[in-house]
């Protein structure tokens, strides 16, 4: 018995929320490859992002880059902004973990730059405080500080120890 894409991306979100992150994964893959047989680029392209986060999550950063890789050139060409730098930001997440930090820094930066653009202010902070946590693991960590600093610039509602932090990195300026 076959399933539908959408039925295989409802059992891999639930695989997901179990934490069975291979499994989540394979349910994805199959919806994505359902998804692409029927002419629907787009959820294919959803699918891979899925798949990529569930192998980052079971610890495959290669499959999950191989995942990830072009979906957010299928996004722009749709003109779907947030969808686009989120897949960048799955990439980047990819890459951080093969140790690739540059590269990973380079899409995180992308990322955040669409999610400006369509202010999506939570969603480019969180992919700000990756780079300057990428910034701080590589040992430049003025640069790590100006990072996070505009992370919580734009963040809509900083919570207490966001403010607190804000508070303290402003004597770097």
């Amino acid at each position: 018995m076959t399933l539908e894409p959408h039925a295989l991306d409802a059992k891999g979100k639930h695989a997901f929320e179990n934490k069975d992150f291979a499994e989540a994964a394979d349910y994805f893959k199959q919806a994505a490859e359902g998804y692409a047989l029927g002419r629907a680029g787009l959820l294919a392209a959803e699918m891979r992002n899925n798949m990529s986060v569930a192998l980052l999550q079971a610890g495959k950063p290669a499959e999950a880059l191989e995942a990830a890789l072009g979906t957010d050139e299928e996004f722009a060409a749709a003109k779907d902004v947030k969808r686009q730098a989120m897949a960048l930001g799955n990439q980047a997440a990819a890459l951080e973990g093969l140790h690739r930090y540059d590269e990973a820094l380079q899409k995180y930066e992308q990322s955040a730059e669409l999610f400006g653009q369509v202010n999506e202010g939570d969603l480019r902070a969180m992919v700000m405080k990756s780079a300057a946590a990428i910034k701080l693991k590589t040992g430049k960590i003025t640069e790590s500080a100006f990072k996070m600093m505009g992370s919580l610039d734009v963040k809509k509602t900083p919570g207490f120890f966001e403010r607190i932090l804000k508070f303290f990195l402003r004597f770097i300026k």
